[in-house]
């Protein structure tokens, strides 16, 4: 037990030799616990969720509301609209554990709402300060607003007891929350003795509605998290397990009367500005700086219709503030994926996404001026965007790697999204794709279908067709034809989720020479078929809320016949006490590469758990067979990434993540990767903080190993520190400092450059 590492090293090596062992004991082990499991269900069957909705009225509101979280003004002091009255996790549509009252009420510019959260233990009410979008983890509470009452896209108002904004649309389409939508509104939260009080002001040009000057009806649903052994969820009405749409179960809130869409202008003028220094004669010699680079710009939204808002942008600012989360590529056979963090591209996200991932606005990489067009019409949703990039990147696909490139050459990228509800809970569509430069063109032209019946069946077809000539140097370089390449690809999932069951078929085709340059489509010339059965239990008794067991098969051939991948997984995951979520995976499978066949055979285990009320840790840990692509032979791996955050007090919160990556080789030791990285933030109040990232990677390699020369130790090391000051999304001030050092074998670690810069941002409402 004094080397655990070393335990886990033996392991990885004799997992080869007993998987025809390891994988009858876990189905053993499966059907054991199977009637244990079932045992410990509640006797009785959870009471069926009322088909039809609740309707309920909102007031308007005739005197000014002061948003200050004190329920001190008339209008709140009539009866609450409504009370949530569900839990409806972990209980299954329980009663709420606590009370919670909740006023919605209007006037002819903003949409009212007031929540009084009781608590009996006060004491124990997670609430820290923190930047927008960051506050999931306290206590806090919101609406879910169906403007248009079509059941395919809401958007999300939450609040945490301090007043932290969190804001997110809801899409069915691509069943999920995208928390990139920022919107301009106003909240205030206060812990009291008996609980907190948080109000909220959201103005209607923040949001999106059809006319309605005789009333309207949106669907609504209201919620509280009660962070405590477990994350209470409690709403305002029942909620179905297994049901494939939320949004399809909500409430309906009706009136407005008078109330009309806002034809909204807003222009958000911006200055950037930067100054770095670089050491040129690396490692030795001082800094150089440069001139300052000042850019000024301006983004302009004008709603052309209520529904219907054009963006443009001119010497606009597409940089990211923050750093990327750093990712250990040692030894990778796809590219990496890192999400859009850009502000213009953010807005509006939900509506060009794919689940292929055919839109992939990252690949717009420094675009001198965009214009946008997003909204919905009836039932038509529309996006577009055209941006002159100054830069052309390339992710070349193939069926066993890809390769990133970049040419200094501009382009024109055109996205186009339209999507339309059909019958019942279907909704279609179709996009557009095309980068155009001077001896260089992508086309891709795709359609997509979601079909939902019964509550519980679902059916996605995704059929995509791309055309391609690469540039000269690009074609020479990696080996690509200098002809117009032309393919398809198809992507089909049938899925059915019930309250105790749910499982899934996938079949995907990607051609071999099916590009999608303005997404992000890392392997072509493949076909894939996967299947997943999963089997769920609620053990309220038992301590814990959530238990699932499952298996599922995945294999992968070229588009030739050539077998390239089988995985086999059996799999068991669990939610309970302290918040706490474990998984355990075995899998067993193989991977063809560069022609030969490789053991992929791996056991995965994670956990993580809220072990004190101000500190949450995580592992993540693999170990098992993996091939060495730098080398093409069979290694063994040890992965182990452990993290935790602690919030100090109200203001100060730590994120320390670490990755340790190793494979061996029958001659040794090929490599050892550390990543470390950590964020520490420290929140003045909700408008102002301070933070200070780090990411130190150490690569420590066996020359003699490899085929090809490499450095024994690289290393680098990036640093940011970021001062942010927001009123809201749009009028900021950020103020930064950030640095490069790197060093091998030769080289001590070294300050490479750094650089200074600054982001002033308002938005102007016309």
């Amino acid at each position: 037990m004094r080397n655990p590492s070393r335990r886990l090293k033996s392991s990885a090596s004799s997992f080869h030799a007993n998987r025809f062992l390891i994988a009858p004991a876990a189905a053993l082990l499966c059907l054991w616990s199977a009637p244990r499991l079932a045992a410990d269900e509640p006797a009785d069957p959870p009471a069926a969720v009322p088909r039809q909705p609740t309707v309920y009225t909102v007031q308007p509101i005739e005197v000014e509301i002061d948003v200050d979280g004190r329920l001190d003004e008339a209008p709140w002091q009539r009866l609450p609209t409504f009370e949530l009255a569900y839990e409806t996790r972990p209980a299954e549509n329980g009663p709420a554990p606590v009370r919670t009252e909740v006023w919605i009420g209007y006037d002819r510019n903003s949409l009212y709402v007031a929540f009084l959260a009781h608590d009996p233990e006060p004491e124990k009410i997670r609430g820290r300060l923190s930047d927008r979008d960051s506050a999931f983890q306290d206590d806090f509470v919101g609406v879910v607003l169906d403007t248009f009452n079509d059941q395919r896209r809401a958007f999300e108002f939450f609040v945490n007891p301090l007043g932290v904004q969190m804001d997110l649309t809801q899409n069915e389409m691509t069943d999920g929350e995208d928390d990139s939508w920022d919107a301009i509104w106003d909240s205030a939260g206060r812990i009291t003795e008996a609980g907190y009080i948080v109000e909220m002001r959201i103005p209607f040009s923040s949001l999106r509605f059809p006319k309605g000057e005789e009333g309207m009806t949106w669907g609504i649903d209201a919620v509280r998290t009660y962070p405590r052994g477990q994350s209470h969820r409690l709403g305002l009405h029942p909620l179905e397990r297994g049901n494939n749409c939320y949004l399809c179960q909500s409430s309906k809130l009706v009136g407005f009367e008078g109330v009309k869409p806002a034809r909204s202008i807003e222009l958000d003028p911006t200055l950037t500005a930067s100054m770095s220094g670089v050491r040129e004669d690396f490692p030795e010699g001082g800094m150089v700086h440069g001139d300052p680079d000042i850019e000024p710009g301006i983004t302009a939204n004008w709603g052309i219709t209520p529904n219907l808002v054009l963006s443009g942008a001119i010497n606009p600012d597409f940089s990211q503030v923050e750093a990327d989360a750093a990712q250990l590529d040692v030894n990778t056979q796809f590219a990496l994926f890192y999400p859009e963090k850009r502000p213009f591209f953010l807005e509006g996200a939900d509506i060009f996404a794919t689940r292929f991932n055919a839109i992939y606005s990252r690949n717009i990489a420094d675009p001198d001026w965009g214009v946008k067009l997003t909204g919905k019409v009836g039932k038509d949703a529309i996006g577009v965007i055209i941006a002159q990039d100054s830069r052309t990147n390339f992710l070349i696909p193939s069926s066993q790697s890809s390769a990133l490139d970049t040419l200094e050459e501009g382009n024109v990228s055109t996205i186009v999204r339209y999507r339309r509800d059909l019958f019942g809970a279907t909704t279609g569509g179709f996009f557009y794709t095309g980068r155009e430069g001077d001896d260089y063109s992508n086309r891709l032209l795709g359609g997509d279908i979601l079909f939902r019946w019964k509550d519980t069946e679902a059916a996605r077809i995704e059929i995509l067709g791309s055309q391609t000539r690469y540039p000269d140097e690009i074609a020479e370089k990696h080996g690509q034809s200098t002809e117009r390449l032309t393919d398809y690809a198809m992507r089909i999932v049938y899925q059915h989720t019930s309250r105790n069951w749910m499982y899934y078929l996938l079949y995907r085709d990607v051609g071999r020479d099916f590009r999608a340059d303005l997404g992000f489509v890392p392997r072509a010339d493949f076909r894939e078929g996967e299947t997943m059965l999963e089997r769920a239990w609620y053990p309220e008794k038992a301590g814990w809320s959530q238990v699932r067991l499952g298996g599922r098969w995945n294999e992968v051939q070229d588009q030739g016949g050539q077998h390239l991948s089988r995985d086999i997984e059996i799999f068991s995951w669990a939610q309970g006490p302290r918040q706490s979520y474990v998984r355990l995976s075995l899998y067993e499978g193989d991977l063809f590469y560069n022609g030969e066949l490789f053991d992929t055979d791996r056991v995965n285990a994670y956990g993580e758990a809220q072990i004190l009320p101000n500190l949450f840790v995580y592992l993540d840990a693999t170990v098992g067979s993996q091939a060495d692509f730098a080398n093409t032979r069979q290694g063994d791996l040890l992965r182990l990434d452990p993290g935790l955050r602690l919030d100090v007090g109200r203001h100060l919160r730590i994120n320390l993540d670490h990755s340790n990556e190793e494979l061996e080789v029958d001659a040794g030791r090929l490599y050892t990767a550390r990543l470390s990285q950590m964020r520490a933030t420290y929140q003045f109040n909700v408008r102002t903080f301070v933070r200070w990232i780090s990411q130190y990677l150490d690569v420590a390699r066996d020359p003699s190993l490899y085929a090809d020369v490499v450095d024994a130790r690289s290393r680098t090391w990036y640093n940011q520190i970021l001062f942010s000051y927001k009123i809201n999304p749009r009028t900021v001030f950020f103020l930064g400092y950030s640095d490069n050092s790197f060093g091998d074998d030769q080289i001590e670690l070294t300050q490479e450059n750094h650089t200074i810069f600054l982001k002033i941002g308002y938005a102007w409402m016309l």
